[in-house]
């Protein structure tokens, strides 16, 4: 059976969701060969072995950490040329699609990004697309090479599948350009104790009708009562409601969680491009003339200051 390269998202050893979504969607395809590279790389053997990776391909360098992205896409490319995949998977985050761009370059192959779903085919993996603000979905295929795709947090199920996950160490020679971009400094986020927007399951975002930076407490509450991410509308953001980093739509941050609900949002396509491939959406907004809700699988006409607290008292009622 082919095997299949899957980039490892962790934080020093702690893998991300959105890698164990990949490996359900790589055992799809073939057989799941991970690749994790930096501080605490070897410590992810475990969990990926659980989901899935028959190999976990690790190395280890100060150049992973010290540099952007160019010595990642050097050891991923020494994986590639190690295993002859089938097809190369990675997460669908920034840095992710600039790794998969630049491998994709260097061994002459194509690459689809933002994927929603992956699947077989006769002549190669076909990932599915949204395209045009979210007005279209496409499948598409990489005609040339090895297919190189990056895959949307939330597009796959966490499946437990137990496997060898046999790990082995990369050898990883660094070219000339591993060393071009140094990183001076990071600072920690803060952290709000909310997952994270752009992978978590449910969503709750605040609009223009929420009318007030203040207010945003009622969004959030909602949020903590379903453990769910507070986003935002592109007015509420502009208003100076809620920070930029919170901002869903075209030109903030895309989502596709399991629910999202949208709490005084009219609908505007910017918005929506942001967020319509959410498997289920429901819209909070007194006019029912709203754009949102021809979008919507669930659609509530009214006050959001009415109806989001009565939401949040039912939910957390519900829970005990």
């Amino acid at each position: 059976m082919a095997e299949i390269l899957v980039y490892v998202d962790h934080v020093d050893g702690a893998v991300r969701k959105p890698t164990l979504e990949l490996l359900t969607l790589a055992r799809r395809l073939g057989e799941p060969v991970a690749v994790a590279l930096g501080n605490g790389a070897a410590d992810t053997a475990a969990a990926l072995a659980e989901h899935g990776a028959v190999k976990v391909l690790t190395a280890d360098a100060p150049e992973f950490a010290e540099y952007l992205v160019v010595p990642k896409v050097d050891a991923l490319q020494a994986a590639y040329d190690a295993v002859s995949p089938a097809a190369v998977l990675v997460p669908s985050s920034a840095e992710g699609k600039e790794i998969a761009a630049r491998l994709a370059v260097r061994i002459g192959s194509g690459v689809i990004t933002d994927a929603v779903d992956v699947e077989a085919g006769d002549e190669g993996p076909v990932a599915t697309q949204a395209a045009f603000a979210a007005s279209f979905t496409t499948k598409s295929r990489v005609s040339k090479g090895t297919p190189v795709i990056t895959v949307k947090p939330n597009s796959a199920p966490v499946e437990a599948a137990p496997a060898a996950g046999a790990v082995e160490a990369l050898a990883v020679s660094f070219g000339p350009l591993a060393t071009g971009t140094k990183v001076t400094a990071r600072t920690p986020r803060e952290s709000t104790g909310r997952p994270e927007l752009t992978e978590a399951a449910i969503v709750v975002s605040g609009g223009r009708g929420v009318n007030g930076a203040e207010n945003f407490a009622i969004i959030e509450a909602l949020a903590d009562s379903l453990g769910a991410a507070v986003g935002a509308s592109r007015a509420a953001v502009d208003a100076g409601w809620y920070p930029h980093s919170n901002q869903v739509g075209q030109t903030g941050k895309s989502v596709s969680p399991q629910l999202y609900i949208a709490s005084g949002i009219s609908g505007a396509i910017q918005h929506r491009a942001g967020m319509q491939t959410s498997k289920t959406i429901v819209a909070i907004n007194k006019d029912a003339e709203a754009p949102i809700f021809d979008l919507v699988d669930y659609g509530v006409v009214g006050d959001l200051f009415d109806v989001v607290p009565q939401l949040t008292a039912e939910v957390q009622a519900r829970k005990g």
